[in-house]
């Protein structure tokens, strides 16, 4: 196993910071009744996943559409890989275009870009889009099914299980409050998606016979300041569901409610919890998403080192009002990494502690590819060191 090695620093904030990343459990909104007519609730802080508050959170329930942040990620997942462009084209199936509840209304053979394609799901909700790049990243909705199960598992998430793209009724098909807050949380590392699910109407089609109207089923986009995301969902049996995101002051929350008996009083609780989050806790962010924070040593690639940084936002949280003094950083980095490296790869932990407790962990990854150095250039980079101490 690889061993780690530790290069300490301390950072001394100039400004007034809160702490405790936590915002210590016992502090959420214990006596505050946020959610009153929904199955299942949450309200977590996005840079540090903290639960503001919670009711029933890890309850099974159908998510209806609000499984298509899932299917959102793993396209935004591909366009950062470099898998997908946003200009690529699109050619819709026949099993595709047969999809019901919401849609665009593809036909089978017409193609649409990635861009089109995901404004009909973050805007529409279309079920039929959804299968289109489904079964373009994957081959067919199936496989991609099983890539949205593994990266559920990847992300820790235990009470989720996906047997389709779209969140059409299916048995066995269901999330929780809690884990549908971590997908979204996941999802909103990458900026651009908000671009698509803060609009609250489009167009597709246009400058054709066939123009088609978008307007987002997230009313709250256009009525709560801040609100730019991200999902909602009905069904008669998942009742009205639906996951938000807002961002003010330099905080961004997430707010999720399970089967509210209408689409008013969904509206309305999560209102509520947006109005709490903002009114009693402070985001006081650290690092921005790709920031660097340290170089690791690269046995036998092209290039000696590469550049470690940060994989999402990462910030300080705590209750207004509240200061702190001083916060040290720990950067823990892999030891002998050797090449190949992808853009992506865990190779360090970065590690806030304030007191000697720690406040937050977050991965370190490699910020470009490191292709493994073929015989010649280990030859000439042996020929230049012996230059040198000659």
């Amino acid at each position: 196993m690889k061993r780690l090695f530790i290069r300490l620093f301390v950072l001394t904030f100039a400004f007034a910071l809160t702490i405790s990343v936590n915002v210590h459990a016992e502090e959420k909104a214990k006596n505050v009744d946020l959610v009153t007519s929904a199955r299942s609730a949450v309200l977590i802080e996005r840079d540090t996943g903290t639960i503001l508050y919670e009711k029933n959170a890890h309850e099974k329930l159908s998510p209806a559409s609000m499984t298509k942040i899932m299917t959102m990620l793993l396209i935004m997942e591909a366009i950062d890989k470099g898998e997908l462009t946003f200009n690529e084209k699109v050619r819709t199936s026949e099993y595709a275009a047969s999809m019901g509840g919401s849609q665009i209304f593809l036909e089978p053979g017409e193609e649409m870009t990635v861009d089109e394609l995901l404004r009909g799901i973050a805007i529409g909700s279309g079920n039929d889009a959804s299968v289109a790049m489904a079964e373009r990243i994957a081959g067919s909705e199936e496989a991609f099914v099983d890539m949205m199960n593994k990266k559920a598992k990847e992300l820790g998430l235990k009470d989720t299980s996906f047997k389709n793209a779209t969140g059409l009724p299916a048995q066995g098909h269901y999330s929780t409050a809690y884990d549908m807050a971590m997908m979204a949380r996941e999802l909103l590392k990458y900026d651009k998606i908000t671009k698509y699910t803060g609009k609250y109407e489009d167009y597709l089609r246009e400058n054709t016979d066939k123009k088609f109207w978008l307007v987002n089923t997230n009313r709250l986009v256009k009525f709560y300041p801040g609100v730019d995301g991200l999902k909602t969902g009905f069904t008669n049996e998942a009742k009205y569901c639906l996951t938000a995101t807002a961002k003010k002051d330099g905080m961004r929350v997430i707010a999720v409610i399970f089967g509210a008996p209408t689409s008013k009083e969904r509206n309305a609780q999560i209102t509520k919890m947006l109005d709490y989050a903002f009114s009693q806790y402070k985001t006081h962010p650290v690092y921005k998403r790709n920031a660097v924070i340290t170089n690791v040593k690269v046995s036998k690639g092209k290039r000696k080192e590469v550049e470690l940084v940060t994989a999402e936002p990462i910030s300080v949280l705590t209750k207004k009002g509240a200061s702190v003094d001083q916060i040290k950083k720990i950067i823990k980095v892999k030891e002998n990494v050797k090449a190949p490296i992808r853009r992506g790869d865990e190779l360090g932990t970065l590690i806030l502690k304030q007191d000697g407790k720690e406040l937050l962990k977050r991965p370190l990854v490699a910020k470009e590819n490191v292709a493994e150095a073929s015989w010649w250039d280990l030859f000439k980079r042996t020929l230049q060191s012996f230059t040198k101490s000659a």
